[in-house]
């Protein structure tokens, strides 16, 4: 990342030119470059809306190679998204269409797996 790609960024409005610039230069960031990212994007994302699209893009690409930084930015979405509108899609893009069949396995392995889904079904006893 170039100097005047940090100072673009830290214009960076809502996350989208952050999100932006991960999509488009995904090859060239190592997990320092990420974790830069994802700060910034923490920082201006106040709905979650591209934390959680960056996780589920990463997850895509290799969810093993990039674990550590999907887990920051589910962790962050699910802070960010008070209003559920992306926690849906997270739990179905990084978990799979099956995995409310899976929920009590889920909840036991996968901590950012039980804080949706508490969020999305908070009367459900698992």
């Amino acid at each position: 990342m170039t100097e005047q790609d940090i100072k673009m960024l830290r214009r960076d409005p809502d996350g989208l030119l952050t999100y932006e610039y991960l999509a488009n230069h995904i090859g060239e960031c190592g997990p320092e470059e990420i974790d830069a990212l994802i700060e910034n994007m923490e920082r201006v994302d106040l709905s979650g809306q591209f934390l959680a699209s960056a996780a589920r893009y990463l997850n895509a690409i290799d969810p093993t190679g990039y674990e550590p930084a999907i887990k920051t930015l589910v962790a962050a979405a699910i802070d960010k998204d008070r209003e559920h509108k992306y926690l849906s899609d997270l739990l179905h893009g990084l978990y799979g269409a099956d995995c409310l069949d899976r929920a009590s396995q889920l909840c036991a392995s996968d901590d950012n797996f039980r804080r949706i889904y508490k969020r999305l079904y908070p009367a459900t006893v698992i």
